[in-house]
């Protein structure tokens, strides 16, 4: 654990706090965005928030795949184990996000339909081995990290004549998202909200590398620092952004140098170009329609395309009235800007997506007690005024 614990050295913490401090220009307001969810529950968990002078704000943005995937996505997987009979294999953390009509993955495995819960692609595919006479869908959402083994098992499933086993694909790309919110004003500076920098996600940057993120630097001057997981990553790559901001450089810096190459992992990405290809626009829950934002399967793997073997369409969905989950993922608000948030939106009876992930801003909130804080913080104004 030596490795993992020099990077939660309190000495240290207390040291780049101080040097935080000392170099934030009170004058001005720095507003970071982490795109990564487990830079918002690295922040959460640590109180590096709380070492932060109050001039220096985390603004937690989209950074989670479960969360921005659209409510008619979810209602597509529904209607394959429903209407078509299939075996829907899911990683866990999309069992109980709320589709159409507060149903979910879990609501409908109850009702009767054949809704299985994987941990890897390896998982359904030794499904569709053992069900030979069951169609099996494998229900693949995330973000670059996680689009190499789902390649890895199309390829697999066709080297072994598995014409059982076909991947509803939901994957989605990071650069696009950043781009998206730089060009959309109302997405961008929404609620009087200014995005000075990024901390650029860590694992997504292991694969394809430091090098995509050049232009959203050059061109919109906004500075990207590639932070790792723990806090003393996160703290040393806020003190790289402000001094990018005060000199008024706009550069892509990397902090996680132990894993992130300028390159990225080279046969990953070759192996994900071979299956997939962009698809033209893709929704995302909060950002809307976004242009070359997610990739479906090539047609020269169409036989596992499970869009294409079910003739899927998507319809349409709404968010529980009231949830804010949109807004939160858009950096606009935060979870305790929801009314339902703590009240009758709860890890036990989640009404939006951001308190049912691991690296949801909500649950995110919950787990660390943030929103105590926040309350606390409200309360005291309240009584100075």
């Amino acid at each position: 654990m030596k490795y993992v614990d020099d990077f939660r050295r309190k000495d240290i913490a207390k040291t780049l706090a101080a040097r935080i401090a000392a170099e934030a220009d009170p004058a001005r307001q720095y507003n970071v965005m982490e795109f990564c969810g487990g830079h918002t529950h690295a922040i959460f968990r640590y109180g590096v928030q709380d070492l932060m002078p109050g001039n220096v704000r985390f603004v937690h943005g989209p950074g989670c795949p479960v969360c921005v995937l659209p409510i008619p996505r979810i209602d597509n997987a529904i209607e394959l184990a429903e209407r078509h009979g299939a075996i829907l294999c899911s990683y866990g953390d999309m069992m109980r996000v709320p589709a159409s009509k507060k149903r979910s993955l879990i609501r409908a495995k109850a009702d009767g339909a054949d809704i299985r819960m994987v941990y890897s692609t390896q998982d359904a595919l030794k499904i569709a081995r053992e069900n030979p006479d069951r169609q099996v869908v494998f229900f693949a959402i995330g973000f670059e990290t996680t689009t190499p083994p789902t390649a890895v098992a199309i390829r697999q499933a066709r080297a072994e004549g598995l014409d059982n086993f076909t991947v509803f694909c939901n994957h989605v790309l990071t650069p696009a998202a950043i781009q998206h919110i730089l060009q959309s004003p109302e997405l961008r500076e929404l609620g009087q909200v200014r995005i000075d920098g990024f901390l650029g996600p860590s694992h997504v940057s292991s694969i394809i590398g430091s090098a995509p993120y050049d232009y959203f630097a050059e061109e919109f001057q906004k500075p990207v620092v590639i932070a790792g997981f723990e806090p003393l990553d996160v703290m040393q790559a806020t003190l790289m952004l402000i001094r990018q901001i005060n000199e008024g450089r706009f550069e892509v810096e990397n902090e996680y140098t132990r894993v992130v190459t300028p390159e990225g992992n080279l046969k990953a990405q070759a192996l994900v170009s071979e299956v997939f290809e962009l698809r033209p626009a893709f929704e995302w829950r909060g950002l809307g329609e976004v242009p070359w934002s997610a990739l479906r399967i090539r047609a020269e793997f169409a036989e596992f395309d499970a869009e294409r073997r079910f003739a899927l369409e998507q319809g349409s969905g709404q968010d529980v009235k009231g949830c804010e989950c949109p807004a939160i993922l858009r950096g606009v608000k935060k979870p305790t800007d929801c009314k339902l948030f703590g009240t009758v939106c709860t890890p036990d009876n989640p009404q939006g997506s951001c308190m049912v992930s691991s690296e949801g801003s909500c649950a995110a909130y919950w787990s660390y007690g943030r929103f105590r804080i926040d309350r606390a913080r409200a309360r005291t104004k309240e009584a100075a005024a």
